[in-house]
């Protein structure tokens, strides 16, 4: 017997075809993307990328559940946070003191710290989406919303509010927002755009019928009985994050080799910042953003002051979130009819209305022109919610394209926390909103040049490209041209030999 076979050692000639012919179809198939796996010692043939091309996505049936949970996830996350202006009146009125000149800048600052960890933590969340799985992080990250969210029912005090609202209940709204999202590709496909324009309109419905809630509840129950109220919203999300079965397998390399973490090119993808032009996103969007939530926060104030407490006001925030579903709807299809970077105009228009709007609310003396000035903000800021993911995919490409919004938001996590606190610290010293209001108006314009660059650096960045190819094609001819000379004097030489 031959040593590691089961043929006869009569049949060992043949042995070195047949090992040529293993050989030759091991190269095929490396060739083709598959990989070796030990397991147990011996290594076996795994492709990982077959089963990709084989998956189909199901394109309804349980997707549809999963659709409305995320559409539930998407509305009560941002739903609370929009209409923290509604808790802002009602929190002033709880822990003020008419003596207190700093309580608008201390109370703003747990709206906007909230607002700004859900995107703080968003690189956090990719990670440990990666690793534990769509379900286990969304219904983790609801039930720390939930406890967050009941811890400040309890709160007496407005310090505490910073780490039980501000920080607990934030990371647990991220956690469970981004894999909401993730959960989707497992089901759709095709009708992905669809699905994830009627996710995103979850937003906005909260948006309108939210400040109407709780202000009812407000007035009948109070502040602590109204944040208990809210935690029912936490407890359908842990319910919600049951229903994301994954379909999937997990697109990380390390859940094949059994390892329990993933390595760090993983983690923190490096690729993205060589890309000029996401550089300057990256830097132009947190620029823009600092007088973003100033509105959510401090016009419900703002209208109390000058129109009275009788105001209707809630009406404002309903425009927003009726507007701001539309313009999702009507500037993601217009994106599809331009080309390449140029979508990155749109947002620079969108840039510079939303400022021009923040401008123009002192101006407002008459209640009809602020709820016009509403109205086109949410139409614009569906423009740029919209336009998050089709700018990334055309700056760094669908490969890196999750973690370049990851970072992303990370970064516009600083700016949506400044900016309302320095709103009410400019009101409690000048006895107004209008100065805060102008300024706000500022960063977004600033911004928005700032991205004009992007289509003028990605246009060199390509001509650059083809100069290169262009050159490596004339070296490549050169070398040819050369090496069929060096053969014609060989030729030549033997035949004066010969």
């Amino acid at each position: 017997m031959t040593e590691g076979n089961n043929l006869p050692a009569g049949t060992a000639e043949v042995l070195p075809v047949e090992t040529a012919e293993e050989e030759q179809q091991e190269k095929q198939m490396n060739d083709k993307g598959d990989s070796k796996v030990s397991v147990d010692g011996q290594e076996q043939s795994a492709a990982p990328s077959a089963q990709e091309v084989e998956f189909v996505h199901p394109e309804g049936g349980w997707g549809w559940v999963v659709m409305l949970a995320a559409m539930w996830c998407n509305g009560s996350v941002f739903g609370i946070q929009n209409a923290f202006g509604i808790l802002f009146l009602s929190l002033l009125r709880e822990f003020g003191s008419e003596n207190d000149e700093d309580l608008r800048f201390r109370t703003a600052l747990v709206g906007s710290l909230s607002m700004g960890m859900i995107f703080f933590c968003s690189p956090i969340v990719s990670v440990f989406t990666d690793i534990f799985g769509c379900r286990i992080t969304a219904v983790g990250g609801a039930t720390v919303g939930l406890v967050g969210l009941m811890a400040t029912s309890f709160v007496t005090h407005l310090g505490p509010m910073y780490f039980t609202y501000g920080i607990v209940f934030a990371c647990g709204c991220s956690f469970a927002y981004q894999p909401s999202l993730v959960i989707l590709g497992h089901y759709f496909k095709k009708r992905l755009g669809v699905v994830n324009g009627i996710v995103t309109a979850g937003s906005s419905i909260f948006t309108i019928s939210l400040p109407f809630v709780l202000s009812n509840l407000l007035e009948k129950v109070g502040l602590h009985n109204t944040m208990r109220v809210l935690c029912i919203f936490m407890f359908v999300l842990m319910l919600a994050g049951l229903t994301y079965k994954p379909l999937l397998p997990n697109r990380s390399n390390y859940s094949q080799t059994g390892r329990r973490c993933p390595p760090m090119s993983q983690l923190f993808n490096v690729n993205i910042w060589k890309s000029m032009g996401y550089r300057i996103w990256a830097f132009g969007i947190p620029a823009a953003l600092y007088g973003y939530f100033v509105p959510y926060v401090h016009l419900m104030q703002h209208v109390e002051e000058r129109f009275g407490k009788e105001t209707n006001k809630e009406v404002l925030l309903m425009c927003i979130g009726i507007t701001s579903g539309v313009g999702r709807l009507i500037f993601g299809r217009v994106a599809d009819y331009v080309n390449g970077v140029n979508k990155v105009y749109l947002q620079v228009s969108s840039f510079v209305v939303i400022g021009l709007l923040s401008m123009m609310i002192p101006l407002c003396n008459i209640f009809g022109g602020l709820i016009a000035v509403c109205l086109l903000m949410g139409l614009f800021d569906g423009c740029f919610i919209c336009l998050m993911g089709p700018i990334a995919f055309e700056l760094v490409g669908a490969k890196d394209v999750s973690q370049a919004i990851g970072f992303l938001l990370g970064l516009m996590s600083v700016p949506m926390t400044v900016g309302p606190p320095i709103a009410g610290f400019l009101r409690d010293r000048l006895g107004n909103y209008d100065v805060a209001f102008y300024l706000a108006g500022i960063p977004p314009i600033f911004g928005g040049a700032v991205l004009c660059l992007i289509p003028w650096v990605e246009a060199r960045r390509r001509r650059a490209k083809k100069e290169g190819q262009a050159k490596e094609q004339d070296v490549t001819q050169a070398m040819l041209e050369h090496g069929k000379a060096q053969e014609d004097v060989q030729q030549k030489t033997g035949e004066s030999v010969l």
